[in-house]
């Protein structure tokens, strides 16, 4: 629109006011605006979940040994019972496998893990994506409570790594109780192969 020509100094008052006007209201939506895609934008993003829900408290679950079997769970030869399994997924936009799938990924951990899962009926906890297995194992670590102390003989062991589902991968981390004190500790599976390096299910 075409703004006529000020012949006065009201004019000019008058011409400034209304771009001044426009200006505001422009100013104004634009605020509006930005505030509605922020508050978009977070509700798209997911939080991290508070510390608490990373825990693994052992000690609150029952302390038994390792059932006669079969099938028998070993770590380096020493029968074990399987206590908890944390499972994570790995990678922006990956999900872990829905329930009734648990069977054919702790499978995919060591041929056999699904029958010592039905046995020994661990606890079952998911976490949230994660960028490396170094990172996840650490991180499973420092949130386990297992009893006794850190490099002292115990009967309480962790390892975590990663785990290929089909095209899917993830990370997961197994609490183990031996009979008597030991000491194996927690162990970083540098690579998937590793899981038949110290992990085999008897199962006869």
């Amino acid at each position: 629109m075409d703004v006529p020509e000020p012949s006065s100094l009201t004019d000019w008052v008058n011409v400034a006011r209304e771009h001044w006007i426009a200006l505001t209201v422009g100013v104004g939506l634009t605020a509006v605006a930005w505030g509605v895609l922020r508050a978009w934008l977070a509700r798209r993003r997911v939080a991290p979940p508070p510390r608490d829900e990373l825990i693994v408290d052992v000690s609150v679950l029952p302390d038994l040994p390792p059932p006669p079997g079969p099938p028998v769970l070993e770590f380096y030869h020493l029968p074990v019972r399987l206590v908890a399994l944390v499972l994570a997924p790995v990678g922006h936009g990956r999900e872990l496998p829905e329930d009734d799938e648990l069977p054919e990924v702790v499978d995919s951990i060591v041929p056999g893990l699904d029958q010592v899962v039905a046995a020994h009926r661990p606890l079952v906890r998911h976490w949230p994506r994660q960028v490396s297995s170094r990172g996840f194992a650490h991180a499973l670590f420092a949130n386990l409570r297992l009893p006794g102390e850190p490099g002292q003989r115990s009967e309480w062991s962790a390892v975590a790594g990663l785990v290929h589902v089909g095209d899917e991968t993830m990370m997961a981390g197994l609490v183990l109780r031996a009979a008597s004190p030991n000491r194996f500790g927690n162990y970083v599976m540098e690579r998937e192969t590793d899981w038949l390096g110290i992990l085999r299910v008897r199962l006869s």
